[in-house]
């Protein structure tokens, strides 16, 4: 039952993630050519880093578009788990494009410092506030549409457009500065910020994807909580060769062998599974697979196995 259930709101979630990316996308796509003409027109680089980092944005919500589509494909023989991995791969691809684009602000800024250019501030700070409203709005989409708190796809994007409202926001504020100080190093320095912003929540996306892609426990998974619930349901003696991983963010599964006690019936080992099986939803775990042994049968070294706890992690096929 728990499965089942599980599995409905996943869908449902998918759906809705898919949609409100989509309009998010276009959105954002839009937007960034305005800004970036804006740009160019006005001199500001303020407005340029702001439209690389919606470049990134659109690139990042379109692979999320893209990963959602083909996270939907059905597994194969081939790839057993589907192409949910393909989620993965596109916050890998995300971050590190996000990384590289801040470095390009750097050195621009930079540059900007030592020969200060001219700015028209006035068309600048239009385009800002433009900006600033653009992803107020699409920041609300995301929100109120999606599942920004679990999809490490719909996080991105998230963070993506926060760290946009961000920029837009030292846009207007350099913007003004300049207007009415005449301070035109403030443009350089409101795009180091965006780029310092770009560059942290490219490294996070980065380090959480490749930290599913290595199998790294989740994140959001309290290993010692597992280990407990197998250690206290009557009728398992004790568990070994655990493995906890991610097939793809929000999708947790479970391995391992457990030594049961030699008494029990196949239907009693079932129900003690199945009752497992619904405390480790609770748990984060949506996928468990479990191999069943009796004391005879276990691997010689399972009684240390036991004593460390869940210290033991070999593979023994």
């Amino acid at each position: 039952m728990g499965h089942e259930h599980h599995h409905a709101h996943h869908h449902h979630t998918h759906g809705a993630n898919k949609k409100t990316l989509t309009i998010a996308f276009f959105i954002i796509a839009v937007f960034m050519f305005v800004e970036a003409i804006g740009g160019v027109l006005t001199n500001s680089l303020a407005l340029l880093s702001d439209a690389g980092h919606m470049l990134s944005d659109a690139i990042s919500l379109g692979v999320g578009v893209l990963a959602f589509k083909f996270g939907e494909k059905v597994a194969d023989y081939s790839r057993t788990y589907g192409y949910r991995r393909f989620e993965i791969l596109a916050a890998v691809f995300n971050g590190v494009t996000l990384m590289i684009v801040s470095i390009f602000i750097f050195i621009e800024a930079i540059e900007r410092f030592v020969r200060p250019s001219e700015i028209s501030s006035h068309g600048m700070l239009g385009i800002a506030i433009l900006g600033l409203a653009v992803n107020i709005l699409v920041a609300w989409i995301l929100m109120r549409g999606g599942d920004t708190h679990d999809n490490l796809n719909m996080r991105a994007a998230f963070l993506h457009v926060i760290g946009d409202m961000l920029g837009s926001a030292a846009a207007i504020l350099a913007a003004v500065f300049i207007m009415v100080f005449d301070w035109s190093w403030m443009d350089p320095l409101a795009s180091i910020i965006v780029a310092f912003i770009i560059i942290k929540g490219g490294y996070h996306v980065t380090k959480d994807a490749i930290h599913v892609l290595m199998e790294g426990t989740p994140t959001n998974v309290n290993i010692d909580k597992v280990i407990r619930l197998f250690h206290n349901t009557p009728g398992i003696i004790g568990i070994h060769d655990l493995h906890v991983w991610s097939i793809t963010s929000g999708q947790n599964a479970l391995s391992c062998h457990a030594v049961v006690e030699d008494n029990l019936s196949l239907k009693d080992i079932q129900k003690i599974l199945k009752n497992i099986e619904h405390e480790l939803l609770h748990l984060g775990i949506a996928h468990m697979t479990v191999q069943v042994e009796d004391r005879d049968h276990v691997h010689e070294d399972s009684v240390l196995c036991k004593i460390n706890g869940h210290q033991h992690h070999e593979h023994h096929h």
